[in-house]
């Protein structure tokens, strides 16, 4: 479950930057994902609630937006979304890497993010009575 080391680094690289902040809560976390990095919202979602206990994100929403895939296709032109294919066998569509319009040899142009996008936080109160 690859999930628990890639919430583990996104969560230390956040913590790391709230460092240089005085923050008193993290309310939400948002994040984007790629379609073909393979990563279940599930498993994320899991790995963040057992990897942020006892840290300043503790119980703080894990928000997870798809990055669908997109392509340019190297001999027509076509920018846009990829095809898929859909199976019974599969709980997910597999995207097909190459030009829907002429069948071509394209470049992925977008789904393969795996980001923290930005967070939602409540700075701690500075006005001194």
């Amino acid at each position: 479950m690859h999930e628990v080391s890639v919430v583990s680094n996104m969560v230390d690289a956040i913590l790391k930057e709230l460092e240089n902040y005085d923050v008193e809560k993290v309310e939400e976390v948002n994040v984007l994902i790629g379609d073909l990095t393979s990563l279940g919202a599930e498993q994320l979602e899991f790995a963040y609630e057992i990897v942020t206990r006892g840290t300043l994100l503790e119980g703080s929403r894990f928000v997870i937006e798809r990055e669908e895939v997109r392509v340019k296709c190297k001999e027509c032109g076509y920018e846009g979304p990829a095809d898929t294919l859909e199976s019974d066998y599969l709980d997910h569509s597999v995207p097909v890497i190459a030009c829907p319009k002429c069948g071509g040899h394209v470049d992925i142009t977008a789904g393969m993010a795996c980001r923290v996008r930005d967070l939602n936080i409540v700075e701690a109160d500075k006005c001194s009575n």
